[in-house]
């Protein structure tokens, strides 16, 4: 046989086995047991904070993001140095260094205002609600699983009516680690009595998805506006727009 034909014949059947390879993996992939949600951005709509924490950065809405990630940033500062600080005061300490690094006067009271009420009370993304009445209908039992503490998100929860649609509510609160750090989700798995190839984590966050695939579990991407995955951690298991979305896929 030619040589060209032969290697144009060994590359297709080198594909063919490929995907008949990933198909059987993807078929004898576990289906889920339980369903674990992320809950700011995954859940609830953070967008409606962006006039409050604008107003408290001198107008520039911009800064909200930073502000966010400025809040992430310095909860693993914590985790990591063993000096446990709450959420929400984290976020206040954000706060103000975002105001203190764009040359903004703001006071610690400020800052808490701009924080508290809104983000108790943030309203679920318009997907949320129906994407989980339909995947407790499918039998799954849903848990989220936040950085807030468990008051915090016993309140946010009951403001968007989505306290009826979970069977459990975990906070890090309970173990002083916040995720993405690996312990958060060994924790979570023990409090559930499950395997991690049994849980599926959803998230719209790279940096959550990333920890939860480190630690073993399946992961969902939501992939909403002005969200990205880490280009360099291990890929989830699926990246949908919504959960409409992911309720389709786990049909």
């Amino acid at each position: 046989m030619h040589l060209a034909k032969r290697t144009r014949l060994l590359s297709l059947t080198f594909l063919f086995f490929s995907l008949l390879g990933a198909n059987f993996m993807a078929q004898a992939a576990p289906k889920p047991k339980v369903i674990i949600f992320d809950v700011n951005e995954t859940l609830l709509d953070l967008e409606t904070m962006r006039t409050s924490i604008g107003e408290a950065l001198d107008g520039q809405e911009e800064l909200t993001t930073l502000w966010f990630s400025t809040m992430l940033h310095h909860s693993l500062v914590t985790t990591v140095t063993g000096d446990y600080q709450d959420f929400g005061k984290i976020g206040v300490a954000a706060l103000m260094m975002v105001a203190q690094n764009n040359d903004i006067e703001i006071t610690e009271e400020q800052a808490v205002t701009a924080i508290k009420t809104p983000l108790l009370s943030l309203p679920a993304h318009p997907d949320v609600k129906a994407g989980l009445k339909a995947l407790k209908e499918q039998g799954f039992k849903l848990v989220s699983l936040t950085n807030s503490s468990n008051k915090g998100v016993e309140t946010q929860f009951k403001n968007a009516g989505l306290t009826d649609y979970f069977d459990k509510r975990m906070s890090i609160e309970d173990i002083k680690v916040y995720k993405p750090d690996l312990r958060a989700y060994a924790w979570a798995l023990e409090q559930l009595n499950i395997k991690p190839e049994e849980a599926l984590m959803v998230a719209a966050h790279g940096w959550d998805v990333a920890g939860a695939k480190a630690a073993g579990l399946q992961t969902a991407f939501v992939a909403r506006p002005g969200k990205a995955l880490y280009p360099l951690a291990q890929k989830p298991d699926y990246v949908v727009k919504d959960l409409s979305e992911l309720v389709e896929i786990l049909k």
